[in-house]
């Protein structure tokens, strides 16, 4: 029988959920591919190559036969950290050029949406290397996800959190990722239990610091409080209200070729 295949961003946001496959009891029973880059993972489930992946959700609208994994996700409730808008001090409705993380594709989908649907104008878009820096060096706003956003400077950036920004204009939480699964994989995926493993590696949130703690230059405590206060891993009713309207949004703005409704692996 040939070995089951999984993707996954390695940034650290994703480790409590794919911790139980480098690690824990899944560990040898389930190659997983891990890249910086959550598109990444995207590609690797469109081209059929893997049998699930954690893929930003923005592209389960843009994947033929896509379907998702219920209940688990990388989200967030209120404030995710990672996840934001950054100037050298402007205000977002001062904004004239926004760089995008080109390793983004929901988050992307988020900026364009809060500036056409709740700020009501268009910037100039433009993609960039997440290198924020270099991102500011020619616009005046840049779009930085994953780790390198924890330790941006504020004394001398100002910083806007997508998932905050989203919950002040509607109410709601946000989602940014959920597993997926091709609709030919669907019986495979179903023998991997995502809850469980999600469950485990939330077990293990110093052992994961630990990994992690020399590539994110943050203290135990705040690290702790991100992936165990801002980042939410199980997606409650208002996240899933979240997720509705994101995918209204994101056709009403032509982000998607056609809003699909959200079908599960146990559906």
């Amino acid at each position: 029988m040939r070995e089951l295949r999984i993707s996954a961003s390695s940034y650290s946001n994703t480790a409590p959920l794919i911790w139980s496959f480098l690690y824990g009891k899944n560990r040898g029973e389930i190659e997983i591919i891990l890249d910086n880059a959550p598109a990444r993972s995207a590609e690797l489930l469109a081209q059929k190559r893997v049998d699930a992946a954690l893929v930003p959700v923005i592209e389960y609208q843009r994947i033929e036969g896509a379907r998702l994994v219920p209940g688990v996700c990388v989200g967030a409730k209120k404030k995710v950290k990672s996840v934001c808008l950054v100037t050298k001090g402007e205000d977002l409705s001062d904004v004239k050029t926004v760089a995008l993380d080109v390793s983004s594709r929901t988050s992307v989908a988020l900026s364009k949406i809060i500036f056409r649907e709740f700020l009501n104008f268009e910037p100039a878009w433009k993609t960039s290397r997440p290198d924020l820096k270099e991102m500011l060096g020619d616009a005046d706003c840049a779009l930085l996800i994953g780790d390198p956003s924890l330790t941006i400077d504020e004394n001398i950036y100002r910083k806007f959190d997508l998932a905050e920004t989203w919950r002040s204009f509607t109410g709601f939480g946000f989602v940014f990722a959920m597993w997926m699964a091709q609709s030919e994989r669907i019986e495979t995926a179903k023998t991997i239990n995502f809850a469980a493993a999600r469950d485990e590696g939330l077990r293990h949130i110093d052992e994961i610091i630990s990994n992690y703690e020399t590539d994110v230059s943050i203290s135990r405590e705040a690290f702790h409080a991100y992936l165990s206060e801002n980042i939410s891993y199980s997606i409650d009713e208002s996240m899933k209200k979240g997720l509705e309207l994101f995918y209204d949004l994101a056709f009403k703005h032509d982000l998607i070729e056609k809003r699909k409704e959200p079908i599960y692996l146990d559906e």
